[in-house]
Formats: structure tokens, C-alpha cells, sequence
């Protein structure tokens, strides 16, 4: 019978090299800190109990994971990774197998994971070792007849051992009743005067447990961050990852180097997006989408047959079938568009419906605002929905024609079939069928002249 599985994270670093006041597993990578994503990796192995050890900045810790499924235990001073797990022992159970994850090596597979825990419910010591061309500062594996006996620091290694190559990531998988006895006997007698977790392995083998070695696909798997120049490394390894599964599916990048994916991409069938797009949170992509260059969207969905053109801005939006957007248009929170609707360059909608065949092609601002089917607005219209301290709505029923340069100041409805001339400022209903007009009398006078700028040093 497999033994219950719980996940320690480590994630008590402050992070100095960052050069942040932001704790340093909070730091964003494609959207999401560091610690959410090593969390969803342990919620995706199915750990009965996820426990996180944090020390700096730790109420933002706190309050950055609103997750019930955690517990959290505080590292009040950091001496090392043996003396943070030694904080969260209480909370785990003796009779589960232990998986230690760090809270700033965001990528590791559950496929790679999975065995180390496979090894520890079989009562061995599951190891994440990685061979390194370059292994300088690494803890080496050292073993005898193909076993691991130890792991040696770089510090403390011999000029043989530090020509290994194999070297310890420090993620690894064990029981739990013998992850407590090997902590209890752990030492600080080294350089930085710390408790080493990794100094258990010796003890494992003392005590005849086989240690059974895995290695990650990747080598990426197991990098940490520690520095700016570092997340930013990983940030295009993860958005290289999410581009090649796109690119599996079917979905045509015009270049998957400019592509950020930060939240989740699904994609239908021949989907086009072209450089320098990003996606915020939870993006639906229907078939036949087509996405401009430089556009960002962000908990949207997009319904099939949709054009989005460049530099267009969509955010907590439906977009419905056969649309056409932008350039340089900006959808808003609450905006719903029908079928077949065209939104021009620089056009801002918010909080609006707007019905099957509607057109508001040119500079304009509709707000707070219901609008039918076949509506065309003028350019430079916009919807005073906003009165200095009360939003109020305007409707626009069906076939209305509204000229350019119009003001409709809410609240206010302009009925079915009705025409808005050009320069109307609309402040009382317009009734369906009929043209509307409110316009100051034009007016020529004669012999009127400009003024003309004074010469400096006269009058």
C-alpha cells in the first residue's frame, strides 16, 4: 500500500542578489510567482498535505498564497535548508514519505518528480541528481561501485571529486519517520555554519537505505533563481515551452521567440497570432482567430472567425463570432460584442453589449452603454455616461444611424430606426424613426479679422 504523500517547500530565502524589497519566491515568471508555480506542482502529484516553510517577508508570503490546501510554518532565522525542514517535522505524519521542493526552482515536471516518491513508498531515498558540463559550486555525487555514499560540497570536495559531474539539486523524496531521525543528527560544523538537509544522504546509506538517483528531461528542470538575469533566463525557457506546445496544436506563431503566455492559452483550430502578443490570465481562442501584432488580451474569450488587428487592448471581455478589431482599439471589463461587430482604431468600449452588425469604426467612446443590431456610430462620438459621481446607461435600439461628433449624454435612449445628426449633443430621448438634431444656429460675421500676435516690446 502506497504511503501518503506530503510536499515541503522551502521557500524562506531572502534573496539578496534580487535587489528587491519583494520576497524572492513571490517574483513573477510568466504571470505567476515562483512559489505558485511550484505549488500547483505539488497539488498536480496529489500530495494529501503541502506544507511551506517561509521566513523573509513573510506576511506578503502569506497573503500572496490565499490557499487553504497550505500550511504554512515560519523559519524565524535561516540556518539552512536541514534547519528549515526541521521547523515543518511537526507537521508532518510519520507514517507518509516526505517530498522536499524549493520554492524558487519553479519548473520542475511532475513526470520527474514522480519517480523520486515512487522510490521513497518503497522505502528508499529518492534523488534528483542533473550532470553539469560546467559543475563548479555544485554539492558532488560521489559513489562507490555505481551507489551513492555522499554528497561533498564544492568547498569541501577534493581536487578528484570535483572532477564529477553529477551533481545534487537538493530535491529528494523519503519517509517521513526517517526524514526526523536523520534531521535530529545533523551537524554545523562547516564553513557557513549551517545544517545541511543534503548531509541526510550519508546517513541513508549508513543506515542501508538504497539511495535511488533520477535525472530531470531538462536541465532547466532544476534551475533556481537568484538573481534578475536569472528569472529573466527562465521566463524565456518556460515561454519557449508554452510555444512549442502551441506550435504541436496546430496554432500558427509568426515567431515563437515574441510570445508571452503569462495565465492560460487555449487555442481552436488555425489559430494565427502574430509577434509580440501577450496573454493575462485565462485567454479562449476560437478557430480561426486571428491575432495582430503587438496585441494583449487578457481574460478574454474570442469566438470563432474573429479578427483582432494590431495594438488592440481586451480585457474581461466576450468577443463573439466574426468580429472585427482594431487597430488601436480598447475593449474594457464588462464589454460584450455579438456577431459580425466592427471596432475601429481608436475606439474604446466599456461596460457595454453590443448587438449582431453594429459598426463603431473611428475614434469614439461608448461606455455603460446597450446598444442593438446594425447600429452605425459616427466617428468621434462618445457616451457622457460619467456625471461626476454616478455612472448612467445609455440605449441605442436597433438600426440607428448616429453622426459624427455626437455627445449622448446618459441617461438617455435613442430609439429604433432613429438618425443622430452630426454634432448632436443628445440630453433627452430620441424617439424611433426620426432625425434628431441638436446644433447651435451657424452663423458668418463679417469683417471680423484674427488676432495677430504682438511684436516683443510693444504695448
Amino acid at each position: 500500500m502506497e504511503s501518503r504523500l506530503e510536499i515541503l517547500i522551502l521557500a524562506a530565502g531572502k534573496g539578496t542578489r534580487m535587489r528587491s524589497d519583494l520576497p524572492k519566491v513571490l517574483h513573477k515568471l510568466a504571470g505567476k510567482s515562483l512559489l505558485g508555480h511550484v505549488v500547483d506542482t505539488a497539488h498536480e502529484l496529489g500530495a494529501a498535505q503541502v506544507c511551506v516553510v517561509y521566513g523573509f517577508g513573510g506576511e506578503a508570503v502569506l497573503q500572496s498564497m490565499a490557499d487553504d490546501r497550505l500550511t504554512f510554518v515560519l523559519q524565524a532565522e535561516q540556518h539552512g535548508t536541514g534547519h528549515a525542514v526541521k521547523q515543518a517535522l511537526p507537521q508532518l505524519a510519520d507514517g507518509s514519505v516526505t517530498l522536499v521542493l524549493y520554492g524558487d526552482v519553479p519548473l520542475t515536471h511532475t513526470a520527474t518528480l514522480q519517480p523520486l516518491v515512487t522510490a521513497a513508498q518503497a522505502g528508499k531515498l529518492g534523488l534528483l541528481t542533473v550532470n553539469l558540463a560546467h559543475p563548479d559550486g555544485y554539492g558532488r555525487i560521489v559513489r562507490e561501485n555505481g551507489k551513492v555514499t555522499r554528497i561533498v560540497e564544492h568547498k569541501d570536495a577534493t581536487p578528484a571529486e570535483r572532477t564529477i559531474h553529477e551533481v545534487n539539486t537538493g530535491i529528494l523524496a523519503v519517509a517521513t519517520r526517517q526524514l526526523k531521525r536523520w534531521i535530529a543528527e545533523l551537524k554545523n560544523d562547516n564553513v557557513q555554519g549551517e545544517y545541511y538537509l543534503t548531509d541526510i544522504i550519508a546517513l541513508a546509506v549508513r543506515d542501508g537505505v538504497d539511495v535511488e538517483t533520477h535525472q530531470p528531461s531538462y536541465e532547466w528542470e532544476v534551475l533556481g533563481v537568484n538573481s534578475k538575469a536569472q528569472l529573466a533566463q527562465l521566463e524565456r525557457i518556460h515561454q519557449n515551452e508554452i510555444a512549442q506546445a502551441l506550435l504541436d496544436a496546430g496554432v500558427t506563431l509568426m515567431d515563437p521567440a515574441r510570445l508571452d503566455v503569462r495565465g492560460t492559452l487555449t487555442c481552436g483550430r488555425d489559430v494565427a497570432i502574430d509577434v509580440n502578443c501577450v496573454f493575462e490570465g485565462r485567454v479562449k481562442l476560437g478557430d480561426g482567430v486571428q491575432v495582430g501584432a503587438n496585441c494583449v488580451l487578457r481574460n478574454v474569450t474570442v469566438a470563432a472567425g474573429t479578427r483582432i488587428d494590431a495594438f488592440t487592448l481586451i480585457d474581461d471581455a466576450e468577443i463573439g463570432e466574426a468580429n472585427r478589431l482594431g487597430p488601436f482599439s480598447r475593449i474594457r471589463p464588462g464589454t460584450t460584442l455579438a456577431r459580425d461587430v466592427h471596432v475601429g482604431n481608436f475606439v474604446e468600449i466599456k461596460n457595454s453589449q453590443i448587438d449582431d452588425g453594429s459598426k463603431i469604426n473611428h475614434l469614439s467612446y461608448v461606455g455603460d452603454t446597450t446598444m442593438g443590431k446594425r447600429v452605425n456610430i459616427g466617428a468621434g462620438t462618445i457616451t457622457c455616461n460619467y456625471d461626476g459621481a454616478n455612472k448612467h446607461r445609455t440605449v441605442i435600439e436597433d438600426d440607428v444611424f448616429v453622426g459624427s461628433d455626437t455627445q449622448l449624454v446618459a441617461p438617455v435612449t435613442v430609439g429604433r430606426g432613429a438618425t443622430l445628426g452630426a454634432g448632436t449633443t443628445l440630453t433627452k430621448d430620441a424617439p424611433a424613426g426620426e432625425l434628431t438634431l441638436a446644433r447651435a444656429k451657424q452663423l458668418t460675421l463679417s469683417g471680423w479679422t484674427r488676432p495677430v500676435k504682438k511684436v516683443r516690446g510693444e504695448g
